[in-house]
């Protein structure tokens, strides 16, 4: 079998002046993919806000001096049963171009990041999404470590990752995430002036949890 040849990217940190382009980005991607319209892209915009946002964990992919895809991990905690708090990351929204994806562009951006929350010594990383796509990357369900959801929920979805060795060796309980991941339904109808109306539809792939 002759083998794919690696794509030729850039991946680099985001700046101020790409912040509406990826918002708007985020919103094309996701508009009608999992819910009815979306909200990842005011989740990324409030992350952008937030005393929990990294900006070297903030990055972009460019193919042919176009941004084709997004990725964003902002400080999450896990909090156990005496109500410690272990600081882990929180993966998302990640975003990648319809057009490239299959393309090997997503593993390229998604590996990048996963490169850089261990350069800074981040203990583990947990989201939400597609286990036949996370698990290459090696995450696993969540259950493994001990980790729940904020409401004490485990399912394939909610997964983490062990960015250093042992990483959650001692970090067990309910996870939480950023703030801006609540969606104030005045707030984004406010933002949402800011874009060109669409409608909202029925999901392609709507999430059953």
């Amino acid at each position: 079998m002759k083998k794919r040849k690696k794509m030729q990217i850039i991946i680099r940190q985001t700046e101020k002046q790409d912040y509406n382009y990826t918002e708007n980005f985020t919103r094309e991607i996701f508009w009608n993919l999992f819910t009815p319209g979306c909200t990842d892209h005011f989740i990324l915009h409030n992350l952008r806000k937030s005393k929990d946002y990294i900006p070297q964990l903030d990055l972009l992919v460019i193919y042919n001096n176009k941004i084709v895809g997004h990725i964003i991990s902002s400080k999450a905690k896990v909090v156990d049963n005496q109500h410690n708090e272990h600081e882990v990351l929180c993966v998302g929204p990640f975003a990648i171009s319809p057009e490239m994806q299959s393309k090997g562009i997503g593993t390229q951006l998604l590996k990048h990041s996963i490169s850089v929350a261990k350069e800074l010594a981040f203990k583990g990383m947990i989201l939400f999404g597609n286990p036949n796509y996370y698990h290459r990357f090696g995450f696993d369900d969540a259950r493994k470590y001990g980790i729940t959801t904020k409401d004490g929920q485990n399912f394939p979805p909610f997964m983490a990752l062990e960015l250093q060795k042992n990483g959650f060796g001692e970090i067990t309980g309910k996870f939480f995430d950023d703030d801006a991941f609540q969606v104030e339904e005045d707030e984004f109808a406010e933002f949402e002036k800011m874009f060109p109306e669409k409608e909202k539809g029925k999901p392609k792939f709507p999430i059953n949890i």
